[in-house]
């Protein structure tokens, strides 16, 4: 597993449980019949069937919005890459990976609304 090889599981512009399981769906290989829950998100990514590093970029919004969930998420993905058969690490990106120039806009699940991200001040 190199980090040259992650996924990246951005959540620009996720606000809500079900955009992020609708990014974790689009972005994970998770099986077709993914229940979007919690439980279901925590035994497919602990049995992935080849090792994998999950960046998680974009986050910040979401943790600010429903920080309860944001937690959840978090011991999600630990108990994860505590119990993966294959191997898993999930990074949480602080920043600089994702593009500073543009981002989804607040709110929305819609990768192709975008609006200019705030610079380090504003």
């Amino acid at each position: 597993m190199a980090l040259d090889d992650a996924v990246v599981l951005d959540l620009r512009g996720v606000t809500d449980k079900t955009a992020f399981m609708d990014r974790c769906v689009r972005a994970l290989p998770l099986p077709v019949r993914f229940g979007r829950n919690w439980d279901a998100l925590a035994d497919s990514l602990a049995d992935l069937r080849e090792p994998m590093a999950i960046v998680v970029t974009g986050w910040h919004a979401y943790a600010e919005a429903e920080p309860d969930d944001w937690a959840v998420a978090q011991e999600v993905f630990s108990a994860a890459a505590a119990t993966s058969r294959r191997g898993l690490a999930v990074l949480l990106s602080l920043g600089g990976w994702e593009d500073r120039t543009s981002a989804t806009s607040q709110g929305s699940d819609d990768p192709t609304a975008v609006s200019r991200a705030p610079d380090v001040g504003e």
